[in-house]
């Protein structure tokens, strides 16, 4: 059986693209040719089975008011059993947790992805019983987005997410990768990978994965 890669984010996962101008079909979904989930199962091979898991506007724990089913909390479970044996589970959160209307600091974002990812290690659904999670903090919201749904604050808390990410990895023995610098957001909204940030993540990636499993 190939190895199952479960990447269990929000919409840069599932792979949105908010300038159609830079998606080679000109939609606001980039392809399978252009996804970072995609390019990575290309570059892993055959050995490997990675899964999309990519939901806009996905929270690690917060329910959002406006659009039901946005906890990841509430989904891990079932997820992560409909994909057994799972080898690795990728957590890219955190985007969304940073919105306005949810209230919510980096520290209480750090506290939510913990959640999460402790709630997945009690999932029956690991290859040999053995949890094994890759935590992906997302790039900074940039200073430019102009999002009323999103709020005003998004920027400023999104800086220290990351840091929180870290922490929470370091306590629990996950693997932490930060995507800032490495994975390019673009300059229209400010807080979606742009194609470029897609095939840098996918190649980093594809560099590290392989380590972990």
């Amino acid at each position: 059986m190939k190895k199952h890669i479960v990447c269990f984010g929000d919409s840069n996962t599932h792979g949105y693209c908010a300038d159609p101008s830079d998606s080679a079909d000109h939609t606001d979904r980039f392809n399978e040719e252009e996804r970072w989930t995609c390019l990575l199962q290309k570059k892993l091979g055959d050995d490997y089975l990675v899964l999309e898991e990519g939901l806009s506007g996905r929270t690690t724990v917060f329910r959002d008011p406006l659009h039901e089913c946005m906890s990841g909390l509430d989904v891990i479970f079932s997820t992560l059993m409909t994909h057994e044996p799972v080898s690795l589970l990728i957590i890219m959160l955190g985007t969304n947790d940073t919105k306005d209307r949810f209230n919510a600091n980096a520290a209480c974002i750090g506290i939510g992805l913990e959640r999460l990812a402790m709630k997945a290690e009690t999932v029956m659904a690991w290859k040999d019983g053995k949890p094994n999670i890759l935590v992906v903090a997302p790039p900074c919201i940039g200073e430019g987005l102009n999002d009323a749904a999103m709020g005003v604050n998004c920027h400023r808390v999104s800086l220290g997410v990351a840091e929180e990410y870290r922490k929470k990895c370091a306590l629990h023995g996950w693997t932490f990768l930060d995507a800032e610098g490495l994975a390019e957001f673009n300059t229209v909204d400010y807080m979606h990978l742009s194609s470029k940030g897609h095939r840098q993540l996918a190649d980093k990636l594809a560099e590290l994965v392989p380590t972990l499993i």
